[in-house]
């Protein structure tokens, strides 16, 4: 439990610092350093030997959805949200990852649609006096193609971990991170003048720590916490994030929010998360019941 607590607490750091450092600096240049990062945290781990050719394009693959996509529209949507918006719009991920999975298996999980529901509702009202602004709008689509990609990406590790459940995590995520750099860099020709790049000390910094510690540190320990506790916990802690996130961005970095809404909506997207969580668990208990029978 440990793990997934260090995790979670390093990554709620991770919103604030992201829309009070770098901001202003381009979101693939940043997307791309980010992901560059981590790869040279995870190179020394990685074993080739391991893998064939096919599996290590897959590999890849999963990681230019993943980590590409995802870091690269997550990182736009700060241009047009506070750090708290971000933390809570990132609501979606869990009940994606159970849709896109449900919708894979050809099955229809009404209490999923359910939670979706409310999660929109339970946003609609945290900032309803922003709705209408195009602003918000295009942080919101942003944020969910990102959480698509990023929900999408577990899926098919997770189903390719299942077909190849001796490989080691720590010594094939080099290629999830290479799949990002790739993306990343690739995109960056065509849209960054690096000419025009001038990092302050503090965004050196800052890059550091979430290429270092919030990417690198941050998914070691959450992949070794979430091997070491129940499905249960692991629901609960999976969401964690959210609400660590909005209370440091509320705290530490000094964003400004109504308090009732933020309440309000808060309680509502907590059921929703509840709510799918619980279906999941008792989805996976159901399933290992009837294994036992």
């Amino acid at each position: 439990m440990i793990y997934l607590l260090t995790a979670s607490l390093i990554w709620a750091f991770s919103f604030g610092l992201i829309k009070g450092n770098l901001t202003g600096l381009n979101p693939i240049f940043v997307s791309f350093v980010r992901l560059f990062i981590s790869l040279l945290v995870f190179l020394p781990f990685f074993r080739f030997k391991s893998l064939n050719i096919k599996d290590s394009f897959r590999l890849i693959l999963i990681g230019v959805i993943q980590y590409g996509v995802m870091y690269v529209t997550y990182i736009f949507s700060y241009q047009y949200l506070q750090a708290y918006e971000v933390a809570l719009f990132t609501v979606f991920t869990p009940i994606y990852v159970t849709l896109l999975n449900d919708f894979l298996k050809k099955k229809f999980n009404g209490k999923a649609l359910t939670a979706a529901v409310l999660a929109i509702i339970g946003t609609g009202i945290i900032v309803f006096r922003k709705i209408g602004l195009s602003g918000l709008f295009a942080g919101f689509v942003l944020l969910q193609i990102s959480n698509l990609c990023f929900a999408a990406g577990q899926i098919f590790y997770k189903n390719y971990k299942q077909k190849r459940p001796e490989l080691k995590d720590h010594e094939i995520f080099a290629l999830l991170f290479a799949g990002g750099v790739i993306f990343t860099l690739l995109t960056s020709l065509f849209t960054v003048d690096y000419t025009q790049i001038n990092l302050s000390q503090k965004q050196i910094f800052t890059l550091i720590y979430l290429g270092i510690v919030a990417s690198g540190i941050g998914f070691y320990l959450w992949n070794t916490g979430a091997v070491k506790t129940k499905v249960g916990t692991l629901a609960v802690f999976n969401n964690l994030k959210i609400p660590l996130a909005v209370t440091v961005s509320l705290l530490f970095f000094g964003e400004k929010t109504n308090a009732v809404n933020l309440i309000a909506g808060g309680l509502i997207l907590l059921f929703a998360l509840i709510y799918i969580g619980r279906t999941e668990y008792a989805l996976k208990t159901d399933v290992r019941e009837k294994a036992i029978l």
